[in-house]
């Protein structure tokens, strides 16, 4: 009888654990990922694509922004006023920016360039770890791997330059004037167009030329982010199929136990065939 009722439970559990080991591999898998060459042929498709059109590769140094210096005035002043533009005094991205640009304190580090006159606060670039958690771990730039010190170190500029330049507002994608609240599309943290100094791309195309990135939607980041959240769709479902199949393996072990100890005090619950006859 007992070898009988293990038969059963082993037959009753045997689909439920194939289905929670297939339900492992959704839960594990994440973005596609390929080396940055085979992503970005250069430093041009690097910063176009990359950014969704956030940046435009610009061979004229006079009118190209750069996304890191160490000159004690910035030199993106000159690029805005070669533009025809007029140096921004208010911070027109919206997200983590402060409203206008100002200094920071001595112990503004990670983000230095920017330490007279920033867009950012000195809590919100405090540090790398930092940087990266800000907008959660969607937009982290490692899900394919830890990227070597040289290769994440563009992706560190390239967020403080976002985060402080206060140059970068010029080029919100919906400025106030286009800007519409009841259009979903419309937001106010996104970028286009701004003109980036074609050395600084290239750059950073070498330095992460053999690290791995994701490679969805030929290498677009803002797509890569977005698949990030339709799979945590998908692994919250999966999750709430282990969990009820573990809870159905509980009762199952629950119900098991009941009846070895019927069994086994001589009051079993089914009976032989021929005592039910008789």
């Amino acid at each position: 009888m007992f070898s009988t009722i293990l038969i059963g439970v082993a037959i009753l559990i045997s689909p439920l654990t194939r289905d929670l080991a297939e339900a492992k591999v959704v839960v594990t898998s994440d973005i596609p990922c390929r080396p940055f060459h085979e992503i970005y042929p250069s430093g041009k498709e690097l910063c176009e694509k990359m950014w969704d059109g956030s940046f435009v590769y610009e061979t004229n140094r006079s009118r190209a922004y750069t996304m890191w210096f160490f000159d004690q005035d910035n030199p993106n002043d000159d690029v805005t006023r070669n533009l025809g533009l007029s140096a921004p005094s208010l911070c027109h991205l919206r997200y983590l920016h402060k409203d206008t640009p100002g200094p920071e304190p001595d112990t503004f580090a990670e983000c230095h360039p920017w330490k007279e006159n920033s867009c950012c606060t000195e809590d919100t670039v405090s540090s790398v770890q930092k940087i990266k958690e800000s907008y959660g771990p969607e937009w982290h730039w490692d899900r394919c791997g830890p990227l070597t010190p040289a290769c994440e170190r563009f992706f560190v500029q390239e967020a403080c330059f976002y985060e402080c330049e206060p140059n970068a507002g010029l080029f919100r994608k919906y400025p106030d004037r286009h800007f519409n609240a009841s259009d979903p599309s419309h937001n106010r943290w996104q970028m286009s167009g701004m003109p980036i100094w074609s050395d600084f791309c290239d750059a950073w195309h070498r330095a992460c030329r053999n690290d791995q990135f994701c490679s969805h939607d030929d290498g677009n980041f803002f797509s890569c982010a977005a698949t990030y959240t339709e799979e945590q769709a998908t692994d919250g479902g999966t999750v709430v199929g282990i969990v009820f199949g573990c809870l159905v393996i509980v009762a199952l072990i629950g119900v098991l136990g009941f009846l070895v100890f019927r069994e086994r005090t001589g009051q079993p619950v089914f009976k032989p065939l021929e005592q039910q006859v008789s």
